[in-house]
């Protein structure tokens, strides 16, 4: 069975031979190829020299075109500082006053030069990897994209008290976003990520209201285009995993701060969960044997319709044994559990 084919056999409830295994890594696979984390989201050929050498390394079910979150901000007109070894750090806000909405517009995403350069990484990847393996595209989510663009703490403000600055901006984002996943499945994208980390901080109200309907359009024109969603909200979602299925994501990833079980009770018995042992105090500082631990009781938890992988990131400094040890590679500590 290819990698490709656990994955969709997980998410349709079919036979598949072990569970998946799909980390995401971002600057630790720039450092594990000699490059800092700016050379990895400004540069394509790094970024798909470090995605094609974790995956290999590591036997991973899914190679991904994440990145950071900047790529649509700078289409916009957003200015950055990059420095070499953090994510970029925007200069300005591009939403100060209800006027500046008029600076969100249509996209052109072959002359977005950030935009472009993940289509084009995607189209890299695909052509080693398509046959075998999933191809992860990635996108900002509706509410995340608007927080870029107005400031986390603007936008949040924004929904309580003038959500129609969000809608009317979000109405854009959306199609933009379209435009932008449509352009990697082109390029060989079976499945589309979308990064929606701010929906984490705000209530189910304010999220079935405001968000849950620009996600659910953004994920119905994936889906027509023939691509899975894996939606990616990172950070606290207890308070909205109930309703994020109904935005459609075939893959919903659970960051460390909800436990596995309480994610699938309130989720329902049919969604793929993904995730969930935490990062930083078990995958980063814990040792092999401890992310072992973690690694197994995620897999026991989340039943048939799971997908394993840390709660979010993989840290730049993770130890590489700690890594192998929950994936199915050499130094794997949980072979019985994935049937290696």
């Amino acid at each position: 069975m290819t990698s490709k084919e656990r994955i969709y056999a997980i998410l349709k409830g079919d036979f598949f031979d072990r569970p998946a295994v799909t980390p995401i890594f971002m600057a630790w696979a720039a450092n594990f190829i000699g490059r800092t984390y700016r050379d990895f989201y400004l540069d394509g050929d790094v970024l798909a020299e470090a995605q094609l050498a974790v995956t290999r390394a590591f036997n991973l079910d899914q190679i991904s075109a994440i990145s950071d979150p900047w790529r649509e901000a700078s289409a916009y007109g957003v200015e950055f500082d990059y420095p070499a070894d953090g994510i970029g750090k925007p200069r300005d806000t591009l939403i100060k006053t209800y006027d500046d909405l008029s600076r969100i517009k249509p996209l052109d995403i072959e002359s977005s030069e950030r935009m472009n350069q993940r289509v084009e990484s995607v189209q890299k990847m695909a052509a080693q990897t398509g046959p075998t393996h999933s191809v992860l595209g990635w996108i900002e989510g509706p509410l995340a994209e608007y927080a870029d663009l107005r400031g986390l703490e603007n936008a949040l403000m924004d929904l309580m008290d003038k959500p129609e600055m969000f809608t009317e901006a979000a109405d854009i984002i959306v199609q933009n976003a379209i435009s932008f996943a449509l352009a990697q499945i082109r390029a060989g994208a079976d499945m589309i990520g979308i990064g929606d980390a701010a929906a984490s901080l705000i209530g189910a109200d304010l999220y079935t209201e405001y968000v849950l309907p620009f996600e659910q359009k953004l994920i119905a024109a994936i889906h027509e285009a023939g691509a899975a969603v894996k939606m990616h909200i990172c950070g606290n979602i207890k308070s909205i995993i109930r309703y994020i299925p109904q935005s459609g994501a075939d893959i919903i990833d659970v960051d460390w701060m909800v436990p596995l079980d309480q994610a699938r009770q309130l989720a329902g018995p049919d969604v793929t969960l993904c995730g969930n042992f935490d990062p930083s105090a078990v995958l980063l500082q814990g040792s092999p044997q401890d992310v072992a631990k973690a690694a197994k009781h995620c897999i026991k938890t989340g039943g048939n319709n799971f997908i394993l992988m840390p709660g979010c990131e993989v840290p730049p400094a993770t130890p590489q044994e700690n890594i192998r040890a929950f994936c199915p590679c050499d130094s794997c500590l949980i072979r019985e559990e994935l049937k290696l």
